[in-house]
């Protein structure tokens, strides 16, 4: 992997949650090793994988875990809130139950993370339109009322799931931004905290949101 330009180098830790068999895992493993499991199993516990990105001639390292969504594994993944400047929160389309818990699991986020991490709302398996239970209107007035991004995806045909990761770890990014251009000091809280900025220059890059 080339060296960033400017020496900078960023690691990002971003968590999916939503309930269980939503497709969670599924695409996490297509975004980052573009594979599906036609038979996957509930996580148990949690795992992670690392991603490499390049925006503005920067390496950004997302390190996006997947957090079990069954309720008896709450207790051990709360812990792996901790340190997180992104989310994706899952729900099937097809199943109404789960679209009903986003509103319980932003409430999880917003217990264990800062109000700033980058919030995406992620209507999954959209490839099983003929059975579709929550509408496109219905995600988007959510994502609205939540402040949240939005996007459906399928982890099945690979739609719209790397745009979907893309999107959060570019926001954290222009998050971090925003906050080391107007704060020098802000980079100790930042190396010690949530986000790793590595040999951290003062060079300053506009951002574009999406």
């Amino acid at each position: 992997m080339d060296e960033a330009v400017g020496g900078e180098e960023y690691l990002f830790k971003i968590v999916v949650i939503g309930d269980s068999a939503v497709g969670k895992s599924n695409l996490l493993s297509r975004f980052a090793r573009d594979e599906f499991d036609l038979h996957s199993k509930a996580t148990i516990g949690v795992e992670f994988q690392t991603q490499v990105m390049d925006i503005d001639g920067k390496e950004i390292k997302a390190q996006v875990w997947d957090t079990a969504g069954q309720e008896r594994f709450r207790a051990v993944t709360s812990a792996y809130y901790r340190g997180a400047v992104g989310a994706l929160i899952v729900y099937d389309i097809t199943r109404r139950s789960t679209f009903d818990s986003v509103k319980r699991w932003l409430d999880e986020l917003n217990t264990h993370c800062d109000t700033t991490t980058a919030r995406m709302l992620v209507g999954n398996k959209r490839d099983l339109e003929n059975i579709r239970d929550i509408s496109v209107d219905e995600g988007k007035r959510l994502a609205e009322e939540e402040g949240l991004f939005f996007i459906e995806t399928s982890a099945l045909d690979s739609t719209n799931v790397k745009e979907a990761f893309q999107i959060v770890i570019r926001e954290v990014y222009n998050n971090v931004r925003r906050k080391v251009l107007n704060s020098d000091s802000y980079k100790g809280e930042l190396s010690s905290n949530r986000v790793s900025l590595i040999n951290g220059s003062k060079n300053s890059s506009s951002c574009c949101s999406r």
